[in-house]
């Protein structure tokens, strides 16, 4: 692993390079070599590019919530390379963000609706299920303070449902869902606020946590047999591909990961194996699927092995390993 280590310090991003030192190496924030490349970060223009997006939050009304050139995507990336609300340039789109919360607690974005939803057409400031990426962004950027923000998680823990989460909506939307049963779990919804809910660590055992891993777990376990909200495992499903945004096998395990209860599950240990087999000769990681919008950066090229997926991956095993250390730790301990 050292070998692949130093590849990763030697990439010239610095994003994974502030992260390779933080996540893996475990160094200190206040450490200099970590505050290097994560000023670097912040200067660079990929990184400017992303964070003048936010700030013309809401950019336009979007269509679809997959849509990988949306700003909400610019802020879940910033956030994933560790840019904070308090950061040079954050404070417009932040509160361009904030200002927009329905009545149940939940940020609204703005959406071109269509007839079908409650018979409102047009564009509209509204929520559904799936905008639940702004509340990770927000919380992983350092908000969770913020009453707005305890606002919104308050809403997401309060429509957790035995069997997990399922398609919801602003009550403006009246009785819309999604394209599967009402009673059913929608797998991208339990990803989205699984991630929020992975950044408060005293919500890592909750109830909530484990009816939404289960309801993940349970549907890999029935992959090929059942789909749910149209969404289903199959070769797609397997690709590796970044940013997370949508239900496919390294946005569902790295959010899984979070969770030390389901470490040792067959199911999310075979998870954790189907990306991990797809490592080349030299132990790295090359996307392939790729988001068009992303076009130029690493982990959207499908010919050349990425370091911030690579990162992505070994994460996700750092964070077995260091359970597991933990586990055999207290067991002397006890």
């Amino acid at each position: 692993m050292d070998k692949q280590i130093q590849w990763l310090l030697n990439s010239a991003e610095p994003w994974t390079r502030y992260r390779t030192l933080a996540d893996l190496l475990e160094y200190p924030e206040d450490d200099p070599e970590v505050q290097d490349n994560r000023q670097e970060m912040l200067g660079h223009p990929k990184v400017q590019a992303l964070i003048a997006k936010t700030a013309d939050w809401p950019g336009y009304a979007i269509k679809r919530h997959n849509d990988a050139k949306h700003p909400v995507y610019a802020l879940t990336t910033l956030a994933d390379f560790g840019v904070r609300a308090d950061d040079p340039g954050m404070t417009p789109g932040i509160e361009a963000v904030l200002a927009h919360q329905s009545p149940e607690g939940m940020f609204e974005t703005y959406t071109h609706l269509y007839k079908r939803f409650a018979g409102i057409d047009g564009e509209h400031w509204t929520w559904m299920a799936c905008d639940a990426p702004i509340l990770y962004a927000l919380l992983a950027m350092g908000l969770a303070e913020d009453q707005r923000v305890q606002r919104a998680l308050d809403c997401v823990l309060g429509t957790v449902q035995i069997n997990g989460w399922r398609c919801n909506a602003s009550r403006m939307l009246g009785n819309f869902k999604g394209p599967g049963p009402r009673e059913a779990p929608c797998p991208v919804v339990n990803v989205l606020n699984l991630r929020a809910i992975s950044t408060i660590p005293h919500l890592i055992n909750s109830e909530a946590a484990r009816n939404g891993t289960e309801m993940l777990l349970k549907h890999w376990g029935q992959r090929g047999q059942i789909k749910h909200f149209l969404f289903g495992i199959g070769t797609d499903f397997r690709k590796l591909k970044y940013p997370l945004i949508w239900y496919d096998i390294l946005h569902a395990t790295d959010v899984l990961s979070h969770f030390p209860f389901v470490h040792d599950d067959p199911r999310f240990l075979e998870m954790v194996s189907t990306i991990t087999g797809q490592a080349d000769a030299d132990g790295r990681y090359t996307a392939n699927s790729m988001y068009m919008a992303w076009k130029g950066w690493s982990f959207a090229n499908k010919k050349e092995p990425s370091p911030w997926l690579t990162l992505l991956v070994y994460r996700i095993q750092n964070r077995l390993k260091t359970q597991k250390q933990k586990s055999v730790q207290q067991g002397r301990i006890s």
